[in-house]
């Protein structure tokens, strides 16, 4: 069940847009008046740092009282590992009736109405209604949310006035305001728009399916390059299938059927410590060798015409390709799925993510740290340019 605690608002900020973040400090609680400890100090442990999501339960000031859930936070959780504004004890938010009839976190106490693209009453309805193909657009699948900074700056290599759409699932976060990197990339204009689907919402467009959000992309948005990953918080337990980015194969699925062009950015390093992460991840190994019941475009970084200068770096490529073919080419084939392993050139491809509008890292580690995520990731997008300019996108 829900871990409660109330709470008196200290201070608030609205670092991106879609979000507060708060100062509260606990009134009950472990380290409350009613818990163990006592004390009302607003420093140390009796303070919490808290999200809120106006979407949801409206614009919170200073002195207000909340209710927070704490079920992430007393775990010390890193994916949703912090207090969370449920409701405002004092005066109810007054919220805007949406037309349409989607409900998103359906029967959960925090369900939201939304107006969704695929609505009978959206003004895009029509739009959509028209479109049932996405007349090869290239679609580019990442298993991780750290990708999609990192595949926009590869789009934007090779063809910098490209339309750029994300389609966020609903593997991890549900709000789309939690991304800071879709907020940045969206003030920028790098991306032209967010589409929540499925239980996900808070973009700029909502839709009931991931077909339906790519279909939108398409007739909507006029996108030229649809990136589509879950949101910030991969839950993964160490499993062969027990990752939540497991459900890229659904959107590859749905790019396939619907007449797109698959590209998959592989999730790569060379500094995980964990072995089933170390190259290429296990999660891509079984997303595309495994669960990936159509083809995709799998992008490597071309080998280096002279390897002589940077020995390290083509070992590591060469690596790469070893594990893509016995585990991703060959598992893959004896299912009859006849996944394209493409070379991508990487000149201008560092510089590219240098001038990122958003910070480059993940799982802990920036581009210093381990630059083969980001590279491969954009690798992805170069390749996703170049068919939408073969394509005449």
């Amino acid at each position: 069940m829900l871990q409660w605690e109330r709470g008196r608002v200290l201070e608030v900020s609205a670092p991106w847009r879609g979000v507060q973040m708060l100062r509260v400090a606990r009134t009950d609680g472990p380290e409350g008046p009613e818990g163990r400890e006592g004390g009302t100090s607003t420093d140390g442990p009796s303070t919490v740092r808290a999200l809120s999501y106006p979407e949801l339960v409206g614009e919170i000031a200073e002195g207000e009282d909340v209710l927070l859930n704490a079920n992430a936070l007393r775990r010390g959780l890193g994916t949703g590992g912090q207090a969370l504004v449920v409701a405002r004890a004092g005066e109810l938010p007054q919220a805007q009736q949406p037309t349409g009839h989607m409900v998103k976190a359906r029967y959960t106490p925090m369900q939201t109405l939304v107006d969704a693209l695929d609505d009978p009453g959206s003004p895009h309805r029509a739009a959509l209604e028209g479109t049932d193909d996405l007349g090869g657009m290239p679609v580019v699948l990442a298993d991780l949310h750290s990708a999609l900074p990192a595949v926009v700056a590869g789009v934007r290599a090779e063809a910098p006035e490209a339309r750029i759409v994300y389609v966020m699932s609903d593997g991890a976060a549900l709000p789309a305001a939690y991304s800071r990197t879709v907020a940045r990339l969206r003030e920028t204009g790098d991306l032209v728009a967010c589409i929540s689907a499925g239980q996900a919402f808070g973009g700029d467009l909502e839709a009931v399916t991931v077909h339906t959000a790519l279909l939108g992309a398409k007739a909507v948005c006029e996108a030229d390059v649809v990136v589509l990953a879950q949101g910030p918080g991969n839950l993964g337990t160490g499993t062969a299938w027990g990752f939540s980015g497991i459900q890229a194969a659904e959107g590859l699925h749905a790019a396939s059927v619907l007449g797109g062009r698959p590209v998959a950015a592989l999730r790569v390093s060379g500094a995980d410590a964990r072995s089933r992460h170390h190259g290429v991840s296990h999660h891509s190994l079984t997303l595309l060798g495994r669960a990936a019941l159509a083809a995709a475009d799998v992008p490597v970084l071309a080998a280096e015409a002279d390897p002589e200068p940077d020995r390290e770096n083509s070992a590591f490529t060469q690596y790469v390709s070893q594990q893509l073919e016995s585990g991703v080419t060959e598992p893959a084939l004896t299912r009859g799925v006849g996944h394209r392993i493409v070379d991508v050139p990487r000149a201008g491809l560092r510089e590219a993510l240098g001038v990122s509008p958003v910070g480059l890292r993940t799982m802990g580690r920036g581009m210093e740290e381990d630059p083969w995520p980001f590279l491969f990731a954009a690798a992805a997008g170069r390749h996703a340019a170049r068919l939408a300019s073969s394509a005449g996108r």
